[in-house]
């Protein structure tokens, strides 16, 4: 017996949609012992904002696979910057262990030390070396991947049968492709080369051609709705008039708190409580688990971060106490050695600066937070690593838009428990990641 859902979640930084044919038949092993592996499709988009209405424009979307899925309100990624959030996308990692830390090379983006160390382990990689998935992949890898200094565009990561991956970050026209480790250019011809269409008609066209006698896994990864912004013709004119939400936050300087800090918290467009899963807390490291666990792939086996949420997508009886109630999110800024050349009056240390000597980043935007979320507590904890080992607190639930750091005014012992916690995950490696949290039910009952 087989049926379909496609469950739906929705990030600050990427939206991600996995649809899948579930079969009921998986059994425990390394690989379950079935032939019937379920087909899984999982979309992801780049810097669609759920937070500023992102998803507004895509009625179609939202109504025939959004609104048949499940939402999950509370869903979250380990770090809000491209490479390293879709580097824990593919390894179930946090970035302290994939090491992925910003968009560079020399950052590990797409690097050898990256296609040596993490690209054989991938969930991907996995699927079709012990399940005999036949896979695909089309659109945006890593910002950096076709570089010339880590094997250009013929280096196609191992765990992909099919493979159609953009060099470099997003465009949408004056592109090129690696078409199987082959180049291929495309120039500016709407009905021909705009990326985001030619990733579905090679999608279509895999999904046509594929063997119908292997199980497949598919990744489209288009680049939209990030910069350039370049819309397809017939939308150019859409939305000339729209703004981004004037909520409380908008264009304030708050009291007591780092003002480069970037935003991570991700809020789902979803207005219904289905099957209570609203205050279930997941993350990007979590997808490669519960798809590995989908294809029947005993999880246990890896050495991931994150932990499979399948039971709760498929109704199985699931203890939410035993649910975590914290993850990890990382980053660490990037600072010129230079002045930037926007704005050279701020010396080093900043960078991404336009020219009214705003900067979008800077090296001592460097630092670690606990986000917490459990029936009694909604709780951002964050240490930047700087002179001052900075320190921010929100209470989410009070203070939605993050105004008031309450860091000074929270209880002494709390501030020590989250500190600690933090400290520990910030050291975590698989099973470790998942330890009971300072709001943990049992770790409450237990003092």
């Amino acid at each position: 017996m087989t049926h379909s859902r496609c469950f739906s979640r929705k990030m600050l930084l990427n939206s991600v949609l996995i649809c899948v044919t579930l079969c009921s038949d998986l059994s425990c092993g390394f690989f379950a012992a079935s032939s019937r592996r379920p087909n899984i499709v999982l979309i992801l988009t780049d810097d669609l904002d759920v937070a500023i209405g992102g998803l507004t424009p895509l009625s179609k979307t939202r109504r025939l696979i959004g609104d048949a899925g499940i939402s999950f309100t509370n869903a979250f990624v380990a770090s809000p910057l491209c490479c390293p959030s879709r580097a824990s996308i593919l390894t179930g990692k946090y970035p302290h262990n994939h090491h992925v830390i910003n968009n560079t090379l020399e950052g590990n983006c797409s690097s050898r030390s990256w296609q040596k160390s993490e690209e054989p382990h991938t969930f991907p990689a996995l699927l079709k070396t012990y399940g005999g998935y036949q896979t695909f992949f089309a659109g945006k890898y890593l910002n950096q991947y076709g570089h010339s200094d880590a094997g250009g565009v013929e280096h196609v990561p191992p765990g992909w049968s099919y493979w159609v991956a953009l060099e470099k970050n997003s465009r949408y026209y004056n592109y090129t492709l690696s078409v199987n480790g082959r180049t291929q250019k495309h120039g500016a011809d709407y009905s021909r080369d705009y990326l985001t269409d030619v990733l579905a008609n090679m999608s279509l066209e895999f999904l046509q051609y594929k063997s119908n006698y292997q199980p497949f896994f598919m990744m489209v990864s288009t680049p939209a709705p990030h910069s350039p912004w370049t819309a397809a013709p017939q939308y150019q004119d859409r939305f000339n008039t729209t703004k981004a939400p004037r909520d409380p936050n908008f264009n304030i300087h708050g009291k007591s708190k780092r003002e480069e800090m970037k935003v991570w918290r991700t809020v789902s467009s979803s207005e219904r409580d289905r099957m209570g899963l609203s205050l279930m807390l997941v993350a990007n490291v979590d997808l490669g688990p519960t798809i590995l666990d989908i294809a029947g792939f005993n999880v246990n086996k890896t050495q991931m971060d994150g932990v499979s949420f399948l039971s709760a997508m498929v109704r199985t009886s699931m203890n939410s106490s035993s649910w975590r109630t914290d993850i990890l999110v990382e980053y660490e800024g990037e600072g010129r050695s230079v002045p930037d050349p926007s704005c050279p009056l701020l010396g080093p240390g900043v960078s991404e600066c336009f020219p009214d000597c705003v900067c979008e980043d800077s090296y001592n935007n460097t630092y670690a937070c606990v986000r917490t979320v459990t029936p009694f507590a909604n709780l951002q904890y964050c240490e930047f690593d700087d002179n001052e080992v900075f320190v921010e607190v929100y209470n989410v639930t009070a203070d939605p838009y993050q105004l008031t750091n309450i860091a000074k005014t929270i209880d002494q012992e709390v501030l020590e428990k989250m500190n600690h916690r933090l400290m520990v995950l910030q050291s975590c490696s698989g099973p470790s990641c998942r330890t009971p949290g300072v709001y943990d039910a049992r770790c409450v009952t237990e003092s």
